[in-house]
């Protein structure tokens, strides 16, 4: 499979990292040009090339936005139409400025995005993972300390299609529903990174340890909204 991303910063550059050690080929891109990535692509080795955003999107069977979300009207709509995007994006209006539609919680940071490329199937995916501990709590099919991630997403089989991807690099995956259902697991709830990380280890040296399903779908059932906080 070829797997394109559109940016390539921490989650995107650990999510290639892990396709590349699944035998995935992988496009890169970013806001800054091809060139930039020369150092990542060298790192990955042949399975990895750098591309304009058109390009990764054009080349991708299945692909990841993973830009900050107030660049997300800047991916491209025609190369992604049909296919299955993966959505990686949260909500920051220090960084992003306020969006009037997340502020209220009318929509969702997934829901924009589907909106943004409406012939193609959105799936919310690796938000609410810190990136290092991506990097390292992925496991074998079987294994007891396999961690699970959380999706939600509109199309049933666009979701197969990341739960299967996700089992290729070492993850479970936890359907938590349609996009609406998303903020679940959006910034500042009880499911996002913390869930992964050791209790009684602190940023930026916590560490990671392996969550069941039991354990996130917990985490998700105390998510609180942010109107309410």
């Amino acid at each position: 499979m070829i797997l394109g991303l559109i940016g390539s910063g921490n989650i995107g550059s650990t999510i290639a990292r892990l396709a590349v050690a699944a035998d995935h080929d992988v496009v890169l891109s970013n806001r800054r040009g091809p060139d930039t990535l020369a150092d990542l692509v060298a790192e990955l080795g042949p399975r990895a090339r750098a591309a304009t955003s058109a390009e990764a999107a054009a080349a991708g069977d299945l692909v990841v936005v993973t830009v900050p979300l107030k660049a997300y009207r800047d991916v491209p709509v025609e190369p992604l139409r049909g296919k299955v995007v993966i959505d990686t994006n949260n909500y920051y209006p220090d960084r992003d400025g306020h969006i009037a539609e997340l502020d209220d919680e009318s929509t969702t940071t997934s829901e924009l995005l589907q909106v943004h490329l409406p012939d193609s199937s959105v799936v919310k995916a690796f938000n609410n993972i810190y990136f290092d501990h991506l990097a390292v709590l992925h496991r074998p099919t079987g294994d007891p300390e396999r961690s699970v991630l959380a999706i939600a997403g509109n199309d049933e089989t666009a979701k197969v299609t990341v739960t299967d991807f996700l089992d290729s690099i070492g993850y479970d995956a936890l359907d938590v529903g349609a996009l609406a259902e998303g903020w679940r697991y959006q910034r500042d709830t009880a499911a996002y990174v913390q869930p992964y990380a050791t209790p009684g280890t602190d940023y930026p040296t916590w560490t990671a340890r392996p969550v069941t399903a039991a354990m996130l779908q917990e985490s998700l059932e105390q998510a609180t909204r942010y109107r309410d906080m």
